[in-house]
């Protein structure tokens, strides 16, 4: 079994290699019985008030994700992903349930792969997934966001 012992709340942990991701999954019991709860996506461009484009360089695209589930510790983490290279993102259909029964993270030629689906490859084209692609992947626990309160509220919450 993997031991991790946070040395704080909301410790930010990267992940650098393939025993980061095993000790990571084995923490978060492989996603079983978890969801997707909330995302947000943003990048380094905008517009300025004179209105002049401002662009971010390289990959500036990242991506945070709150997952919940139902076990103790923890029971709620988040995600970080920074320099995204793909997102596709497959909501569950209307009747069905948007429970994540396993998922897997994989790093291959220097990029991490998170996928909603245990069998799930980068080769695979499927469209009927969730999978992301980065070139960093910090995680947090953050058990005291569990519930339905939403945490990566808009300007008007």
């Amino acid at each position: 079994m993997y031991k991790i012992t946070l040395r704080c709340i909301n410790e930010v942990i990267e992940l650098k290699g393939n025993d980061d991701i095993k000790g990571f999954l084995e923490i978060f019991g492989h996603f079983h019985d978890s969801c997707l709860k909330e995302l947000l996506m943003w990048t380094d461009s905008y517009v300025d008030d004179d209105p002049s484009m401002k662009v971010g360089v390289g990959l500036d695209t990242k991506i945070r994700m709150l997952f919940q589930r139902q076990s103790n510790v923890p029971a709620a983490i988040e995600l970080l992903f920074e320099g995204v290279t793909h997102f596709q993102l497959k909501p569950s259909p209307e009747n069905y349930d948007s429970i994540i029964y396993d998922a897997n993270l994989l790093l291959k030629d220097e990029t991490f792969y998170w996928t909603d689906s245990v069998d799930w490859t980068p080769n695979d084209h499927n469209e009927e997934i969730t999978w992301i692609s980065a070139k960093k992947v910090k995680w947090r626990e953050v058990n005291h966001w569990i519930g339905e309160e939403r945490r990566y509220k808009t300007v008007e919450e």
